[in-house]
């Protein structure tokens, strides 16, 4: 197995799964704002970069396969990474781009995004068919593209069967700058007023000088390696993280109390927040203004938990086993792990 990546997540990759082999391929680097509308603007102007990248992306794998020559490329919502001659899979939750404007630039972004999703063989959606997905219509959207899409259920690196560590809060920081930085700022600052054993995750796997002025109550990490992120989120009373979708797959499978905090400017964090509180599911509270301890008092009022359900490894499995038999004539039970 190779990885195509780059930056960060490379070395997130590297830390987690030191066995597999790396290459290098940039991504698409977004960059976002300080604010809503500002975020909103540079997303919007990064798009012809997005296509050149997209089209540099498939120059990449062309040399790429003439050295290698791989039987199947899964590609992570990166478009250019598809070939006629290699079988090859897209995996996205979002079969439906949200737009700051709705209606009909919505409808606009879906049909170009089935353009380039229609280049793959198969699209995976990490969500389960029905009303009750996680991603709403982000992942179920009226109309399918015109390919096989396979719900392969939700998938998380947790198994929810080891003893947890203690905390009354746990904030979970992740997501682009500045706004990672802005909200550790802000979040800080009222914890001194908190008397709560809390556990502060900075979300940065390459390290860095630990902020000043940390309450005595407080323990912070830049990175935690995935076992010990599991630890510390099945012991925390109360979870606050940001509201992107593989942080919402990873508290469902362990079941957690959540305030979901937006990044500003990123629409699919914003419709995740506010439907997962519709469903009863999270408690959603937009970063602009935010106040801690008003946040913890409507989560004592509410629930808020998510619905913890594994059913991750039975519709992946099943999937596996029909791409094994249908594109290589492979008979046999796949085995997964519990994540």
């Amino acid at each position: 197995m190779v990885a195509a990546v780059s930056g960060v997540q490379k070395k997130l990759l590297i830390s987690e799964f030191p066995s597999i082999l790396y290459v290098d391929l940039p991504g698409y680097e977004i960059k976002y704002g300080k604010n809503r509308t500002l975020t909103i603007f540079q997303l919007i102007a990064s798009i012809p970069k997005i296509l050149i990248r997209i089209n540099r992306e498939k120059a990449w794998l062309r040399r790429y396969i003439r050295l290698e020559q791989p039987d199947l490329i899964i590609s992570d919502n990166r478009y250019g990474l598809y070939l006629k001659e290699v079988a090859s899979i897209f995996i996205t939750h979002q079969l439906r781009i949200r737009s700051p404007w709705g209606g009909l630039a919505d409808d606009i972004l879906q049909r170009i995004n089935y353009r380039f999703i229609r280049r793959f063989d198969r699209c995976w959606v990490p969500d389960i068919p029905g009303p009750d997905g996680l991603a709403g219509e982000l992942a179920h959207p009226a109309r399918l593209p015109h390919m096989p899409v396979r719900y392969i259920g939700w998938l998380s690196r947790f198994s929810a069967d080891g003893m947890g560590e203690y905390s009354d809060l746990l904030i979970l920081l992740s997501g682009p700058e500045p706004q990672r930085s802005l909200l550790e700022k802000r979040l800080l600052e009222q914890l001194a007023d908190y008397t709560g054993k809390t556990v502060l995750v900075r979300g940065l796997p390459e390290g860095r000088e630990l902020p000043g002025l940390i309450p005595p109550q407080v323990t912070v990490y830049n990175h935690l390696p995935a076992a010990a992120l599991e630890r510390v989120i099945s012991g925390a009373g109360q979870v606050v993280a940001r509201s992107g979708y593989s942080t919402v797959m990873d508290l469902m499978r362990l079941g957690k109390k959540a305030i979901l905090i937006p990044t500003p400017g990123q629409t699919e964090q914003e419709y995740l927040g506010d439907y997962l509180a519709s469903k009863g599911w999270a408690i959603c509270i937009a970063q602009r203004g935010f106040s801690l301890a008003d946040a913890l008092a409507v989560a004592r009022g509410q629930s808020g938990v998510m619905p913890h359900a594994d059913v991750g490894v039975g519709l992946l499995r099943a999937e596996i086993a029909d791409l094994l038999r249908t594109q290589f004539g492979i008979v046999e039970e796949p085995e997964l792990g519990a994540g």
